[in-house]
């Protein structure tokens, strides 16, 4: 039966309803944002032969894509609670294509940066998709619904370190050469994203009951608020610091795992694509599997239980990170990496799992400003990965200290005892 009320129950396998066409169609969505957001990075062994980039100035590329993001997503977080998701992602789409299919005019180290400054906006998507899904589901599905939407979203960001580096050699074997097949390459996720934009508003709707200009949004608990009343909640700038250690970490690695795989073990670039591959499908399973433990142990000892499982995942993912770091051989690496990469994933799905709830009339804002946390962080750990003076070891050791202290830290922040009711945003009347 066809209704334009949040679902209480989340199949995945369904289509029916416009709650489960946008809940397919925004995974789908990031999913391919991901591609044009990380598609260069498995390329990097051969755009850094192509530029003649030092280890600085790639680190610098690493920085420029995920710190563009910081801002995008607190502009983005903003513009969906207003301007609504569905032409907010329409527009994130249509403009984040053109710096992607055009990256390949770069010929040198400045405008090659540029671009990837450019193509780093991208990342504000993720923020529309957790909104979107926190509007389409009720409160007791919630964190389940957005953990699996923002997984198999994020899934892309595995999927390219491998598909990328095929598309590049399925091109050298048209007879291109490397230098031009990587700038060809990109052409493919620019498409991509043209396609989806069209998809997005075609088929998707604002909220249940309809898109934003057909409905008469009621706050029964007066106006909404500011964005600076919604950041000064401690738990906002908790989930922040959270979020930058989880996510931050993996847009990190997203952005080095293929180089590190392929200097420090010897690998062809389609065998260090692969492994990096491996870290990014764990999320076709594990940020869900947090979102769904995270509701679980919500309903069962409140918003305190929440945030005590996203403290214990950190010190977890922490701990796996510094395994990592000493891993001396290709086996003992992909284990450390799976083990990590597990309890990072499932700290991404149990932060959104309490994000929609720490203010109801705010979820955008706070949408916005958890995600950009999450980037700040993964830009402060990509300055580790440009030093001259430590090895890529030694950062990964130190941002493993780093997590497992703010897991921590986390143990002493209450996000309270009550899940609030009903957000704002699903209350929502025909005209």
């Amino acid at each position: 039966m066809q209704t334009n009320k949040p679902l209480e129950s989340l199949n995945v396998l369904s289509f029916n309803g416009v709650q489960m066409r946008t809940f397919h169609i925004t995974w789908l969505t990031f999913f391919v944002c991901f591609f044009g957001w990380f598609g260069l990075a498995p390329l990097m062994p051969a755009i850094r032969a192509d530029l003649g980039l030092t280890k600085p100035e790639v680190g610098n590329t690493i920085i420029a894509a995920v710190s563009a993001t910081i801002l995008a997503r607190l502009v983005i977080g903003r513009l969906c609670d207003t301007w609504g998701p569905r032409k907010t992602y329409t527009a994130l789409l249509v403009l984040g294509s053109l710096p992607v299919m055009f990256v390949g005019l770069a010929h040198d180290y400045t405008t090659f940066l540029l671009f990837r400054l450019a193509i780093g906006v991208i990342g504000a998507s993720f923020v529309i998709t957790q909104f979107h899904t926190s509007i389409m589901f009720a409160p007791k599905i919630k964190g389940t619904a957005n953990a699996v939407a923002g997984g198999w979203g994020n899934l892309g960001g595995g999927i390219t370190q491998l598909a990328m580096p095929l598309i590049m050699a399925a091109i050298v074997g048209f007879g291109y050469t490397k230098p031009e097949a990587w700038r060809l390459a990109m052409i493919f996720p620019g498409v991509l994203m043209l396609i989806m934009a069209f998809v997005y508003y075609r088929f998707t709707k604002d909220t249940p009951a309809g898109n934003y200009s057909e409905v008469e949004r009621s706050v029964a608990t007066g106006e909404k608020v500011s964005f600076w009343k919604a950041c000064s909640d401690i738990r906002v700038g908790a989930l922040a610091l959270a979020y930058a250690c989880c996510f931050g970490m993996e847009i990190t690695f997203d952005g080095v795992a293929a180089l590190y795989f392929f200097d420090n073990f010897k690998l062809e670039e389609t065998q260090a694509g692969f492994w990096a591959m491996l870290f990014g499908g764990m999320n076709i399973f594990a940020r869900a599997l947090g979102g769904i433990v995270a509701d679980k142990v919500g309903n069962k000892y409140g918003m305190r239980g929440k945030g005590v499982l996203l403290a214990g995942m950190l010190v977890l993912e922490g701990a796996g990170i510094m395994l990592f770091a000493q891993a001396g051989s290709l086996p003992m690496a992909i284990l450390s990496m799976i083990t990590f990469a597990l309890f990072l994933k499932m700290s991404n799905g149990s932060t959104y799992a309490i994000v929609p709830f720490v203010n109801p009339k705010a979820v955008g804002v706070i949408s916005g400003v958890v995600g950009a946390g999450g980037n700040l962080g993964g830009m402060l750990m990509a300055f580790l990965f440009k030093s001259q003076s430590i090895s890529y070891g030694q950062a990964f050791m130190y941002i493993g200290c780093i997590v497992v202290a703010v897991g921590a830290l986390l143990f002493l922040v209450n996000f309270g005892k009550e899940v609030v009711v009903e957000p704002v945003e699903t209350e929502l009347q025909l005209n």
